[in-house]
């Protein structure tokens, strides 16, 4: 049996997704999942397994982000029926005033996010820019910007959310550590992101100019059918908190009792398992939906989740297959024996999550097939410091490079009532400043606070 060099095996593995999802419009599920088949085929081993561990990393990757990315479905879906998402962003609005309305709607975006997938999101908070434009008779770009913007990079980069998810399963990140590191990631680049659509808001004022076959969602309802600012508030704020002290205690009191209980109440899955049940619970008491509706919106929410979790098990799969290739210790004999630097993997890995956008679209994709081929290169303790370092910065590689191919940039497009052209003007640099002010956060922590 004929060998083929690890090198040429990962290359032929990346070519075969992009060019399936690129060229062919494949869904990105079948692409990864035949790019593990090709991979695993032409790794070493025994005929006879070659097939079966591909379906055995399949159900490894499963196992570890299946719950959470079914409970995140199911928590966006009842905080938006439920009023829940409209009361957090009507909170900031009062907190901040009119006249910081483009920074309550970046930190509204930025917030919920956070559980809520981005088109969610979006859609939720495009009423608010435009009465926000009607209110002042300006900014409307801004204000469009600023929710973009806040929900992109936490989408990209903060976990639950599945590519950031996955990237702390790929590299052997904690769930908890990496929350708390993306969030302090995140929030420059979010600011940097809305210092840009203020600039570009001046020089390029826009209205909205909606066609007519573009529907448009309703503004939110009255503060007097939404739920409380804390029952709101609960279903974001308790998984992150039980999953940080879960993290933090295992960190400072490895020994100590309270982590015994924290270990269960702070495993992700119990903890977003719970912050579903609480944000059902708000769904129930705020609405009071039949049976039949309540149970076929959750079966909406698990359909969607469903599809997240057979590309982001596919993704798993194809970078198990990419290690039984031994692509590892080919880039090592590629540098001479000495694997590229800690911060050059840094760069590197940014660089790989941004060509991988630019040619496929994906930021989910591109955030599992880099942090696939990085865990296949990486030895942690050669780093120099923690690969939460080299997660956040994947994340942030993989907002850069979007344009035509990205579905984010038609929702913003045709949402937001832009032309394709404004949208390469507005969204595209947005979000490259995005990722990049992410990659270069992540560098300075990593050499101010290596934690190794």
């Amino acid at each position: 049996m004929f060998e083929v060099a690890p090198l040429v095996i990962l290359l032929i593995g990346i070519l075969t997704v992009i060019g399936m999802i690129v060229v062919l419009r494949v869904n990105a599920f079948f692409a990864l999942i035949a790019a593990a088949f090709v991979v695993s085929l032409l790794a070493p081993g025994a005929a006879a397994e070659k097939i079966a561990r591909v379906a055995t990393a399949f159900g490894s990757t499963t196992g570890s982000i299946g719950i959470v990315i079914a409970m995140a479905a199911v928590i966006g879906m009842a905080m938006t029926a439920s009023g829940a998402a409209d009361r957090v962003v009507q909170a900031l609005l009062n907190l901040l005033g009119i006249k910081r309305g483009a920074t309550a709607l970046m930190a509204s975006g930025y917030t919920l996010a956070i559980p809520v997938f981005f088109d969610t999101v979006f859609y939720l908070l495009i009423p608010l820019a435009r009465s926000m434009h009607t209110k002042t008779g300006k900014h409307y770009l801004k204000y469009l910007m600023a929710v973009a913007g806040g929900a992109a990079v936490a989408h990209s980069v903060v976990p639950p959310t599945p590519g950031p998810l996955v990237i702390a399963a790929n590299l052997g990140v904690d769930v908890g550590l990496m929350m708390l590191v993306a969030l302090a990631v995140a929030l420059p680049a979010a600011f940097a992101g809305l210092a840009y659509a203020t600039w570009l808001d001046a020089r390029m004022p826009r209205v909205p100019d909606v066609a007519a076959d573009v529907a448009q969602p309703e503004p939110p309802a009255a503060a007097g059918n939404l739920p409380s600012l804390s029952a709101a508030l609960l279903p974001i704020v308790l998984p992150v908190l039980l999953i940080a002290a879960n993290t933090i205690l295992n960190s400072v009191a490895p020994e100590s009792g309270a982590l015994a209980v924290m270990s269960v109440l702070g495993n992700p899955n119990f903890a977003l398992s719970l912050s579903a049940a609480l944000a059902l619970w708000v769904y129930l008491r705020q609405r009071c939906p039949s049976r039949g509706d309540l149970s076929q919106a959750i079966e909406g929410a698990l359909m969607s989740g469903g599809i997240i979790i057979l590309i982001t098990a596919a993704g798993g799969a194809f970078g198990a297959m990419l290690k039984a290739a031994e692509i590892g210790p080919a880039i090592q004999d590629l540098f001479a024996g000495q694997a590229p630097s800690g911060f050059g993997m840094l760069f590197l890995s940014f660089f790989i999550a941004a060509l991988l956008k630019f040619a496929q679209g994906s930021s989910t994709v591109a955030m599992i097939t880099t942090s696939a081929m990085l865990a296949a290169m990486v030895v942690p303790e050669t780093l120099g410091f923690h690969p939460v370092y080299l997660a956040t910065t994947i994340g942030g590689g993989a907002l850069v490079g979007s344009w035509m191919n990205d579905s984010g940039f038609w929702i913003f497009t045709k949402m937001g009532g832009l032309t394709e052209v404004d949208a390469l003007k507005s969204w595209t640099p947005l979000l490259a400043i995005l990722g990049t002010v992410s990659m270069l956060v992540s560098v300075l922590l990593a050499l101010v606070f290596p934690m190794v």
